[in-house]
């Protein structure tokens, strides 16, 4: 019998716990699409290259895990020189990446200052409105 109380105890918290994961992914969820995405590693860009070349020697290997564990093999035995190029692309697209970030960041900002400046006019202009109607009042009594 007390098996059965727990399970509905159980259940009923569960309940409680996924609603609260719900609302967290909800919020989570609410990226913006025109954010740059964040440049790749240099062992990133080398892996672009390795994939092709691995791709060719061994055309019948579908595993993603294979080619991933061969990547990262086949990079630490690279040397330091043999590295330098990847490490050099990676930091162009770096480079690129921050100039598309200092933009996009200037472009919310913009958007951030026009929205308080459209409140902040309406709120005074609704204040004025106000002024007036009370001196009227007051010049016809």
């Amino acid at each position: 019998m007390k098996g059965g109380k727990s399970k509905a105890g159980a259940d009923s918290k569960l309940g409680v716990r996924k609603k609260a994961t719900e609302t967290k992914k909800a919020k989570k969820a609410a990226k913006d699409p025109n954010k740059p995405k964040r440049p790749p590693s240099a062992f990133f860009v080398f892996m672009e290259e390795f994939r092709k070349t691995y791709k060719e020697k061994h055309p019948n290997n579908k595993s993603v895990a294979a080619v991933g564990k061969a990547g990262g093999d086949a990079w630490k035995k690279l040397s330091d020189a043999e590295k330098a190029p990847y490490q050099a692309k990676a930091d162009k697209r770096k480079a690129e990446y921050q100039k598309n970030m200092d933009a996009y960041n200037r472009k919310q900002a913009g958007e951030a200052e026009d929205e308080e400046s459209d409140k902040s006019k309406s709120e005074v202009h609704d204040d004025d409105e106000d002024d007036d109607g009370s001196e009227e009042e007051e010049d016809d009594d």
